[in-house]
């Protein structure tokens, strides 16, 4: 039995279509790989966070790596803020309440990478 591996596949940025995230005003998110696409294990998306963009605490199931493309934001992973900046990298384990906030004037992009299926997001209260 072989398993057949899945076609390349190589998308122009012209050709994502962004999508305003549901859960916070001033951040799109475009997939720009995912099952759809024939990729096994992991699906990749790009937010893009205008100025003044917050994202608010959540959680999700799975861990996140994220690569920051441009700009600057604040993202805070449990009780602790970081200030991210282009070219940054960071992960976000599984389980760890995180947020974005984007107090630049420039809007700011990243790629997130996390495993396909369900991530399992719970947003919290902001007493949490």
């Amino acid at each position: 039995m072989s398993e057949q591996r899945p076609a390349a596949v190589i998308r122009d940025d012209e050709e994502m279509e962004y999508e305003p995230l549901d859960l916070a005003d001033g951040v799109t998110r475009a997939v720009m790989l995912d099952e759809s696409d024939g990729t096994p294990n992991f699906r990749m998306r790009q937010y893009k966070l205008e100025p003044g963009a917050t994202v608010p605490k959540h959680t999700n199931e799975v861990e996140h790596e994220v690569y920051n493309v441009s700009g600057e934001y604040v993202v805070g992973i449990d009780d602790e803020e970081y200030t991210v900046s282009e070219g940054d990298t960071l992960l976000i384990p599984a389980g760890a309440v995180h947020w974005f906030r984007n107090e630049s004037e420039e809007e700011s992009h990243f790629v997130c990478v996390v495993p396909n299926g369900d991530t399992g997001t719970e947003l919290l209260d902001e007493e949490n």
